[in-house]
């Protein structure tokens, strides 16, 4: 990889850790009794993959709960360190990881024509549905409440984590517009397997009534 990529690489990821810490800033809405508040990171966390992609995406956000990780006060409430990760909304935080991932492979798919009823779902199951799919068991053992009692209490959730991912949605539809080529388009997997089955179809099998017709050679019967 090109000197001029890896430090142009370096600064977007750096770039979009920094956001994803802005956005804590504005500090956490407490909801409910399980201690997951309503806060600004997810929006961050959905950008980073809908902008940056899988891989730099990803670094982007696990730079972040790294940072968080090993104490520095960037989680809402000037919050950080190890202690946080072992309560309640330590597996939303490692959720966030997986999250970005998800939403940026798919949107790599979805390049370079970014539609936005298709981004608005791969966000939404990526921001929503990956972040959740850690986090709800996480907050049901830390608290240690049943699985569905801790799912119900996401529920509270949903409405600002949509509104997130219509806002994502439209700034990266924004963003890929204006520079394109942030993220390198890939095909869906059962894409990449049709089109090797067509091409597959297409020669003609060793033995087919296809193959050209080659007349046998003249023999010479002369003794």
């Amino acid at each position: 990889m090109p000197a001029r990529s890896t430090v142009r690489d370096l600064a977007q990821i750096a770039v979009f850790a920094a956001l994803i810490a802005g956005l804590s800033l504005p500090g956490a809405i407490p909801i409910g009794s399980l201690g997951v508040p309503i806060t600004l990171q997810t929006l961050g966390v959905m950008l980073a993959g809908a902008i940056l992609g899988p891989r730099k995406g990803t670094l982007a956000v696990t730079t972040y709960v790294v940072l968080a990780l090993i104490g520095l006060p960037i989680l809402p409430g000037g919050r950080g360190g190890l202690g946080v990760f072992v309560g309640p909304t330590g597996g939303y935080l490692l959720g966030f990881i997986l999250g970005a991932f998800v939403i940026g492979w798919c949107t790599a798919r979805l390049l370079p024509r970014y539609r936005i009823l298709p981004a608005l779902l791969v966000t939404a199951i990526g921001g929503i549905v990956a972040i959740y799919l850690i986090g709800i068991p996480w907050t049901a053992v830390s608290v240690g409440i049943p699985l569905d009692v801790a799912a119900l209490g996401a529920l509270a959730f949903i409405p600002g984590d949509l509104i997130k991912v219509v806002a994502t949605v439209l700034v990266a539809a924004a963003v890929h517009r204006a520079w394109p080529g942030l993220i390198e388009p890939k095909p869906w997997p059962w894409a990449t397997a049709t089109d090797g089955t067509d091409a597959g179809a297409d020669a003609a099998p060793e033995g087919s009534d296809d193959q050209a017709y080659a007349p046998p050679a003249d023999r010479d019967d002369r003794s």
